[in-house]
């Protein structure tokens, strides 16, 4: 694999319709939002996405979601130890553990388990990594509207219980969502992390809701509008990543109130001298 050799910035542009792209736990489960009312993905959230999509690839992923494991192992920790059975040092076990799943070398990883029984020691493990990904923002307050839901049948036996239970379902009318990211060369470096590795990440970025679908995201619900991947011609990049993103401006047009559509915001694209862009649409 040819090593990574110039920064790399991205902005990816999600449509969301009738759909929670990410529930907070601590809010019953409503679509995130800012003080503001904006609509928010946590950064956590997309990067599952991310490795899912990296999994369906082919790829070997070390954090991996219970019900789409692909080997033996039902914890991080008895991956761990199942695949890196012999280092001399904590650099050592780095190095195979980047080696070994794309996730790590891709977005770091914390290797900390305690000693068990069968192991003599315990591991405390840092690893950095490269890509660096920011919390999905809407371009515009978002809707939330919710609906109650009920089901037709118990789902334990209960003598005298109705069978249908209420419930409540979150959902964000329409919102346009900006995911911005990074690409470090430096730590790149010191990872493994490749030219490869970063079209493997360009194409989980435009295809990042397949295979995603939840009663929660019906199929088609949520959707990449368009992935603008900047690469740069040196290792710490021509200009600095907050500036090239902000070179991406998205405003409501002048008669919309309340946005409905990708074509309700202007969608221009401030020129930096000798950086273009690769513009690619969602698939």
């Amino acid at each position: 694999m040819s090593s990574l050799q110039n920064k790399i910035d991205f902005t990816v542009l999600v449509k969301v319709a009738n759909a929670n792209p990410n529930g907070d736990p601590l809010n019953g489960n409503r679509p995130r939002t800012t003080y503001t009312g904006q609509g928010e993905i946590s950064d956590v959230c997309i990067k599952r996405k991310i490795r899912n999509r990296l999994q369906d690839m082919g790829e070997s992923v070390f954090v991996q979601s219970a019900e789409r494991s692909d080997d033996e192992y039902t914890s991080l920790s008895e991956r761990a130890s199942g695949n890196i059975t012999e280092y001399k040092s904590n650099d050592e076990y780095a190095k195979k553990a980047c080696e070994k799943w794309i996730d790590v070398r891709m977005f770091g990883q914390v290797f900390a388990f305690k000693k068990s029984k069968d192991k003599k020691d315990s591991v405390s493990v840092g690893v950095r990594g490269p890509v660096s990904i920011h919390q999905a923002i809407s371009c515009s307050p978002v809707d939330i509207n919710s609906m109650q839901i009920t089901k037709s049948v118990n789902s334990e036996p209960a003598e005298g219980k109705s069978s249908d239970t209420m419930g409540t379902k979150h959902f964000v009318e329409f919102g346009l969502y900006r995911i911005k990211g990074s690409v470090n060369v430096q730590l790149a470096e010191k990872t493994g992390f490749s030219e490869e590795d970063a079209n493997m990440l360009k194409e989980a970025l435009c295809t990042l809701f397949i295979n995603d679908a939840s009663s929660a995201r019906p199929d088609g619900s949520m959707e990449v509008v368009s992935v603008y991947w900047w690469k740069h011609n040196n290792k710490i990049g021509q200009y600095s990543a907050a500036k090239v993103h902000d070179s991406l401006k998205i405003t409501l047009k002048e008669d919309v109130l309340i946005p409905s559509s990708v074509e309700d915001y202007d969608i221009q694209l401030e020129n930096l001298p000798e950086l273009e862009p690769e513009i690619i649409e969602g698939m």
